[in-house]
């Protein structure tokens, strides 16, 4: 990748359309050729899945799509779309729709929260870790190996799709998909880039049944109807989606084997993006994905991050999102942050958080210290597993708008990692990420550096042997592994 300086060649001669897709909001912005955002230059779809009692957690694919289509409206009429040299996309991993034999939706889109699935009928030679190295992924409920017999189950599908894949096709008329796409439903051979014929078993699909991966340099053109829309946007190319959790690594900085990127969003991760040739073989604890043709990202996932920032600012009813006063690592209480459960491979199940150590002089700024420690503490145990994997003690990037939100978090990762951290100064790391992943660009944080401090450090250091005695029991009180 080279460095995001504007004008070195015609690549980035012109601006970016970015779309990005999660999992509440769709958006469309401009970047300039160095893949910053172009200021007022944004428009946004908010998204409310609906939840059942019965695990359900749906989106409503014609409101999703129409909604985007409204934000680059919004973009055409403010005089926007001009100068536009390629449309870029990043996208939630793991959704999944059911379609019918004419490519109509059976179902919504089911994204990786909704919790219903069923346990596949497996060979007795299957092997999981054997799977687990080869797709980057478990036997969860997450991927489509477990998706599809449950939508088979519910519907009579006759093929899938995820929701980057059918806004694709709707812009551009072809249904593909990307590697890195691909690489989130669990189904591919991430060495060889194509669908893995195990997990297809276990799924009990053919790769007819699922879009065709295309090559990270494939481009499309908008579909006749949309040029007449917006007629600043004839013949640009459209790019292959990328997960939003490689964009999200590569948008901070993070791009090369010696960064970790620790992004703080509803969720959070710590994530390395590094070569797919050679790759060090990969621990059961982690999962991998694809970033492109050539790169691939590991790292591990944590449920309660922001989410659990928010909650508790609105809980507590507090003013400020920051523990005013409380020094980092000084808090009695601890705080296990496992509120939404965990992620695979672990099964701690939600409404597991605990908060030990309460006493009646306590406040809520030390509740919220606690649980921004605990979570701390759970990113860094990611973490110390990259650094040994990868062999040496990792540089680290903050981003995201959980970093963004506390300065006091910034400094409290900073001291629970016990080494320099650089703070990314750019809030929308997932388009700028998949403008750097299709163009070839290499963005850097060019925000804050922080050090650590000594006397954090060692509150930390003190405090870390009662969190993981605390941790291990609230794991066996729920009967899981973690």
């Amino acid at each position: 990748m080279r460095k995001t300086e504007a004008g070195t060649d015609g690549l980035i001669a012109g601006r970016i359309l970015a779309l990005d897709l999660g999992t509440s909001s769709a958006r469309a912005l401009v970047l300039s050729a160095d893949a910053s955002p172009v200021a007022g230059a944004l428009a946004r779809h908010k998204v409310k899945p609906f939840y059942g009692a019965a695990g359900e957690a749906t989106l409503d694919l014609h409101g999703y799509v129409e909604g985007l289509l409204g934000c680059l409206d919004e973009l055409e009429q403010n005089g926007h779309l001009i100068g536009i040299t390629a449309i870029v996309i990043s996208s939630q991993w793991h959704s999944i729709v059911a379609l019918d034999n004419r490519g109509t939706p059976l179902t919504p889109v089911i994204p990786w929260v909704d919790t219903r699935s069923v346990a596949p009928t497996l060979d007795t030679a299957f092997d999981e870790h054997a799977f687990h190295a080869r797709t980057g992924s478990w036997l969860h409920r997450l991927y489509w190996t477990r998706r599809i017999p449950w939508l088979r189950s519910v519907t009579t599908p006759s093929s899938y799709a995820g929701l980057p894949d059918l806004v694709l096709e709707r812009l551009t008329g072809e249904r593909v998909t990307s590697v890195s796409i691909a690489s989130g439903t669990g189904t591919l051979d991430l060495a060889k880039g194509v669908y893995d014929e195990e997990a297809l078993t276990v799924a009990g699909v053919s790769a007819t049944q699922l879009p065709p991966i295309v090559p990270t340099g494939w481009t499309g053109k908008l579909s006749a109807e949309y040029a007449r829309r917006w007629p600043g946007l004839v013949g640009v190319p459209v790019h292959p989606p990328t997960g939003d959790g490689a964009a999200s690594n590569v948008g901070t900085g993070a791009y090369d084997e010696t960064t970790a990127a620790v992004t703080v969003g509803t969720s959070a991760a710590v994530r390395v993006v590094h070569p797919i040739e050679g790759a060090p073989e990969l621990p059961w604890e982690l999962w991998r994905y694809r970033v492109d043709d050539r790169h691939a990202v590991t790292g591990m996932a944590f449920s309660a991050a922001g989410n659990l920032h928010a909650w508790l600012t609105g809980v507590l009813r507090l003013d400020a999102p920051e523990p005013t006063g409380v020094e980092i690592g000084s808090s009695r209480v601890i705080a296990i942050p496992f509120h939404a459960g965990t992620r695979p491979p672990h099964v701690v199940p939600s409404g597991s958080g605990v908060y030990f150590g309460l006493s009646f002089d306590d406040t809520a700024a030390d509740l919220l210290a606690a649980s921004l420690q605990g979570a701390s503490l759970e990113i860094d145990r990611g973490l110390r597993m990259l650094d040994s994997l990868f062999g040496r003690p990792l540089q680290v990037v903050l981003g995201g708008g959980g970093i963004d939100a506390s300065a006091w978090w910034r400094r409290c990762l900073t001291a629970t990692f016990d080494r320099p951290t650089d703070v990314c100064s750019e809030a929308e790391v997932g388009a700028r990420g998949a403008a750097a992943v299709a163009l070839n660009l290499s963005p850097v944080p060019g925000g804050e550096h922080l050090e650590p401090v000594p006397a954090e450090v060692e509150r930390i250091t003190l405090l870390r042997p009662r969190y993981e005695a605390l941790r291990a029991l609230a794991v066996q009180a729920t009967g899981a592994n973690a």
